[in-house]
């Protein structure tokens, strides 16, 4: 069974603030979302002076997990933070069902093809493909061109009704 452990904005003024800043660092990979939209900014601790944040990988290599640490450790500290410390966690695993509507929404708008359905708790016996929709004319006449798009995280998919190649966000 799979627990929703999606971050969730801490309710004390300190932390919130904190919060609200690193929320908005951009992701390198698809700067249309943030870390928060993304759904990798798992929590944040603040007295005030100090910060505590712990991020989540989209998967254990991601390469964009050190310029998102970065990003955070630069913003917080630009808002006047003493001291900023960012760790990461990878479990629990990361999923696409952690993914903030609105940031499947950006995706759509940017032409990457949102994660469709959410992750599976397990894998059964037999491979079900389900249909990736064309961001750009919407049809779901396409199909998959190369398991990995411009980053690990996304499939090179082919749309057969306007012709067009798009990168889809694969569902982790």
């Amino acid at each position: 069974m799979q627990t929703d452990t999606t971050g969730i904005r801490p309710t004390d003024e300190a932390s919130a603030a904190a919060w609200d800043i690193a929320a908005r660092v951009a992701d390198p990979e698809v700067p249309v979302l943030t870390i928060e939209d993304l759904g990798v900014l798992r929590s944040v601790h603040s007295d005030g002076r100090r910060v505590q944040v712990v991020l989540t990988p989209t998967y254990s290599g991601c390469p964009a997990i050190e310029q998102m640490r970065d990003d955070v450790i630069l913003q917080l500290t630009a808002a006047g933070y003493e001291r900023v410390d960012v760790a990461f966690t990878l479990s629990p695993a990361w999923t696409t069902d952690w993914m903030s509507d609105a940031g499947k929404q950006k995706l759509e708008r940017y032409g990457i093809a949102p994660p469709n359905g959410t992750a599976p708790v397990r894998r059964g016996p037999l491979p079900v493909s389900l249909g990736v929709k064309c961001p750009r004319c919407q049809s779901l006449r396409t199909r998959e061109v190369s398991r990995y798009g411009s980053t690990s995280c996304k499939a090179l998919y082919e749309c057969l009704a306007c012709q067009e190649p798009f990168d889809f966000f694969k569902v982790h």
